[in-house]
């Protein structure tokens, strides 16, 4: 960090930890490595927007194998003082209480308001906002209902399938909609900035990454994009702008 530097905030999502090849996988663990390296170095948060994991169940006792490196990656950044908040998915829709108790990480659900170096951001993964899709606003209103996700408690094995089968059926579902996900979150951020005034409206989740100035300024609206397809983008805010960067 130069002198005179205010410490960056950093921002990624849909990095979909568990979907691919156990090769692209162990790369992908890689490059999370290398960022959270740069974090260390020249940040002071990181806002995790959805996503991150292509799926997610805990119990009381229970979590589900394959995350290990992950989640000691994440409980290292956090011991070098880096704030680490985690924005629930579509994919991650239910977090728990694993990564706040045992990881020290804030995890929140939905679209939230944070004041970064003076700068108004709106921060959400993206899923459930604005207009249509009416069965999926229903299911994650039934997914998160803490007396539904008891009655899974019985077989954490099957539970934990059950949400797997659910997260390819929601990316189907996706690529069917890729279009309409694209207008609808652009046209969300619209709407919004006509109600009130935010600096930058920042989400994931249709993995259309990009920066788009709104027609009300200062208002723009930020696409962090997807790690799936080989790129490897991430966003970061330092010193009074707002950039997507390639790692």
């Amino acid at each position: 960090m130069k002198m005179g530097d205010m410490p960056a905030t950093y921002f990624i999502s849909d990095i979909h930890i568990g979907l691919q090849n156990p090769k692209s996988e162990q790369l992908k663990l890689d490059n999370l490595d290398r960022l959270f390296a740069i974090i260390k170095a020249e940040g002071s948060s990181l806002y995790m927007l959805g996503d991150i994991l292509d799926y997610w169940m805990e119990f009381r006792y229970v979590i589900p194998k394959g995350f290990s490196r992950f989640t000691c990656l994440l409980s290292d950044l956090v011991s070098h003082n880096i704030e680490v908040i985690y924005v629930a998915g579509n994919h991650d829709f239910y977090l728990g209480r694993y990564f706040d108790d045992e990881l020290g990480v804030k995890t929140i659900y939905g679209i939230n308001e944070r004041v970064i170096d003076g700068r108004k951001f709106l921060i959400a993964h993206g899923d459930g906002l604005g207009k249509g899709d009416i069965g999926y606003k229903l299911f994650t209103r039934i997914v998160r209902n803490r007396f539904n996700l008891s009655l899974l408690e019985f077989h954490p094995d099957l539970a934990i399938g059950l949400i797997k089968s659910l997260s390819r059926l929601s990316r189907k579902h996706k690529k069917v909609d890729q279009v309409f996900e694209t207008d609808r979150l652009l046209n969300f951020a619209e709407s919004l900035a006509t109600e009130k005034k935010f600096d930058y409206f920042v989400c994931g989740h249709n993995h259309v990454q990009g920066i788009t100035e709104l027609s009300v300024s200062p208002c723009r609206y930020v696409n962090l994009g997807s790690w799936i397809n080989g790129n490897l983008p991430y966003g970061v805010f330092k010193n009074g702008f707002f950039k997507l960067e390639e790692l």
